[in-house]
């Protein structure tokens, strides 16, 4: 069985990604974890990438591609595989097809967690660190025992930056410019299957395999 995962960020999408590698036994394919271990093995065309990395700039189409097709075609990949974090666009899917079907291969399911921007903005606004210990809290799901201060160490607990409600706001709207025109080029082939993200994270792992069946 052959998956690719979408989400926004905050809606749970990593820890589904992990139950689900264990439910069906198939790897996770992540654009990191593949551009990391192309790196480290010195591919040509994972160097080809570093050079990009290097100099900070997006690492282009024609390479992710790459090293998808080479990471699909490992062994472990047999039995199926979850793409999670690629493709992020039209053109990377159309390209994905490609490749697949010159492999002998398609995606079954893509599975799109869906959680409204309410529920989003607070649950990645609600991370608070110990300033201290670096101790994790969460003000909707882990709180302090006091407000503001670290149960560990007595600390004082801040938010990120990158957890303020504008920085937060954006990354979600470009989640949203982004991934909106993949959703409904996979919605036009049968392909997509949307899950209600809010709940249990056994609630929302038991809807994904409703579906997978």
């Amino acid at each position: 069985m052959n998956l690719i995962l979408l989400g926004p960020p905050g809606a749970g999408k990593g820890t589904q990604a992990k139950m689900l590698i264990e439910a069906y036994g198939i790897p996770q394919i992540s654009t990191g974890d593949m551009l990391r271990e192309a790196v480290k093995n010195q591919t040509a065309l994972g160097m080809e990438a570093k050079k990009y990395m290097d100099s900070g700039q997006l690492v282009p189409d024609e390479v992710v591609i790459g090293l998808a097709k080479d990471r699909i075609a490992q062994p472990d990949c047999g039995k199926g595989f979850m793409l999670d974090g690629f493709p992020r666009t039209v053109p990377q899917a159309e390209a994905l097809d490609k490749v697949l079907a010159d492999m002998g291969k398609k995606i079954d399911h893509v599975i799109s967690i869906e959680v409204p921007s309410s529920e989003l903005l607070g649950r990645l606004t609600g991370r608070r660190t110990c300033k201290a210990c670096g101790q994790g809290f969460h003000v909707m799901f882990d709180p302090p025992k006091k407000e503001g201060v670290c149960d560990k160490c007595g600390g004082e607990l801040y938010q990120r930056d990158d957890d303020n409600e504008a920085t937060v706001s954006n990354r979600l709207k470009v989640y949203e410019d982004q991934t909106a025109p993949l959703i409904d080029y996979y919605k036009a082939k049968g392909l997509l299957r949307p899950i209600d993200g809010v709940g249990a994270m056994g609630e929302i792992l038991d809807r994904i395999k409703a579906v997978l069946g």
